[in-house]
């Protein structure tokens, strides 16, 4: 299996099993379920698009992982910082709104298992991507 279908199968992994488990852990009675659904649809729209930008990386180290130089593991690194930061403000616009027009116990119960869910999947994701060589 190549690491492009190791990446895809982890990524539709998680995204299948996703809202199932959100609205498990959420308990939603219909009314809180028709204002949140919304939200996270959005949410998720956009995290696809940062998601999609985290593959695309994962790919350019892979192509270049024989002949990392420093200059482009720096600009690795700081592509990931880059993306890792937009992850983040995506987590907090959708924490805000949701706190807003729900509850702050709604937004930070989300948070909770979205960042359970994010874990999960960094975690399936670390054993296929080795280190960089220590320089000599």
């Amino acid at each position: 299996m190549t690491e492009e279908e190791i990446i895809e199968l982890v990524r539709s992994n998680i995204q299948k099993d996703k809202v199932a488990i959100i609205g498990a852990a959420m308990d939603f009675s219909a009314e809180e379920a028709g204002m949140f659904w919304p939200i996270y649809i959005g949410y998720e729209t956009e995290l696809t698009k940062v998601s999609d930008q985290r593959v695309a990386l994962i790919k350019d180290f892979a192509a270049n992982f024989e002949s990392m130089t420093d200059a482009k593991a720096k600009e690795l690194g700081e592509t990931a910082m880059g993306i890792e930061k937009q992850r983040m403000k995506l987590k907090h616009d959708c924490f805000e709104k949701l706190a807003s027009e729900m509850s702050p116990v709604v937004a930070t119960r989300f948070l909770q298992v979205e960042n359970q869910l994010d874990m999960l999947r960094d975690l399936q994701l670390a054993p296929q991507l080795p280190l960089i060589e220590k320089p000599e």
